[in-house]
């Protein structure tokens, strides 16, 4: 089974209402899933904060995702409180460039809402390398 997580139409988004509720662990969302290890992923790091993964449909020949364990439905709704997470999944992200062998760049990207492109309500972090990357991106 492959897994579609990005370019998703807007229809078939995850819309799911974030609270201070008790909900499964990782959320509701696919992410979430992959987090459970309910859903299969090509993991290449994962901690208690979060999971890295390899996009199933990749825009570029590396392509991984940096996803928070505790479920942020978009940077915009982050908090002061969130800023160590943050900073933690960019220091992952940064170094998924490396591991992956990233060494002549790599962009780092964060969809956030509908006219960001976000397709899964669950804060995620792009890590898209191994070709010239082009201006402006969208």
């Amino acid at each position: 089974m492959r897994l579609r997580l990005l370019l998703l139409p807007t229809r078939m988004r995850h819309n799911v209402s974030f609270s201070n509720e008790a909900g499964p662990f990782g959320g509701t969302t696919v992410f979430g899933k992959i987090i459970r290890k309910e859903l299969p992923a090509r993991v290449v790091f994962e901690d208690e904060r979060c999971i890295a993964f390899h996009d199933a449909q990749p825009q570029a020949p590396t392509h991984v995702l940096v996803v928070p364990k505790r479920p942020l439905p978009a940077l915009s709704a982050a908090a002061p409180g969130d800023a160590d997470l943050l900073g933690h999944l960019m220091m992952v992200a940064a170094q998924m460039g490396k591991d992956l062998g990233l060494d002549s760049g790599f962009r780092v990207i964060i969809n956030n809402g509908p006219d960001g492109a976000q397709s899964v309500d669950h804060l995620h972090i792009h890590v898209m390398g191994g070709r010239q990357m082009h201006w402006p991106p969208g």
